[in-house]
């Protein structure tokens, strides 16, 4: 799978699967990664001490892996999409975004790229373009990018169907944690104000024809949120199935020592 059959995936009302990358940084784990479920990954930058060099050749290590490398940015701002789809990223997830301003950043660095400045804000407000040949240029250059928006605050969800009017989201981000402690909730997730918001963003999204991803870290709500209508699925991390694989390998190893 690439980018551009990802979101084709979605738009067609299919779900896609996939996980965050918390603590990898060699290129040999890639390989880890493919044949095992996965449609995509997300490259964390934003909480993980992951360094430029190590993102790039991380990147560059899945160009041939059919499972589609998706970076998350530190903030909100087109320097850092940049960045990310120059090293090899075939989309972006924005953190945190709270206006449709933001939104707009990043989705025409995303999607729009290497256009900047006026250009690229006039193609954001109006469609026009520098010309038809610059247009289609650009569209295929940037055909497998996917740009995700982080809504993960009350102030975002109460300003969400402005940003959703913006063109080209590919997905909407919901980051539990802080969303729980936006919400007076911290990591609380079966409160009625969590899942009632979440709820409402997904729904919200789904009528704009924007699949949502919710971030959660046990199969159990990882699939509510599925029957709630969570399309884009990003579940756990590589450091929690690790150990949790080894958690249980090892319990079965130490029960059967006992009966020996």
């Amino acid at each position: 799978m690439n980018g551009a059959e990802l979101k084709a995936t979605l738009k067609a009302g299919g779900r896609v699967f996939g996980t965050m990358l918390n603590v990898t940084r060699s290129p040999r784990w890639v390989s880890a990664f493919d044949g095992v479920g996965l449609d995509y990954v997300v490259v964390d930058t934003e909480h993980a001490p992951l360094g430029r060099d190590d993102m790039g050749d991380l990147l560059l290590s899945f160009t041939n892996s059919g499972v589609v490398p998706i970076v998350r940015i530190p903030i909100p701002d087109s320097h850092y999409v940049t960045m990310a789809m120059d090293a090899g990223a075939q989309g972006v997830l924005a953190p945190y975004c709270e206006t449709a301003e933001q939104a707009s950043e990043v989705v025409g660095a995303a999607k729009w790229r290497p256009l900047k400045g006026a250009a690229v804000d006039r193609v954001m407000a109006s469609g026009e373009h520098v010309s038809d040949a610059t247009r289609a240029y650009l569209e295929e250059r940037n055909k497998n990018t996917v740009a995700i928006i982080g809504i993960e605050s009350k102030a975002a969800v109460e300003n969400l169907e402005n940003i959703l009017k913006v063109p080209d989201i590919d997905g909407i981000f919901i980051g539990p944690n802080d969303m729980s402690i936006s919400l007076g909730v911290p990591d609380q997730y079966d409160t009625e104000i969590y899942r009632t918001t979440v709820k409402h963003v997904i729904d919200t999204a789904e009528a704009h024809g924007v699949a949502t991803l919710v971030h959660h870290q046990t199969p159990d709500l990882s699939t509510y949120f599925m029957s709630q209508g969570a399309r884009f699925i990003l579940h756990g991390s590589e450091r929690r199935a690790m150990i949790q694989g080894f958690q249980t390998e090892f319990g079965i190893l130490r029960e059967h020592h006992k009966s020996l």
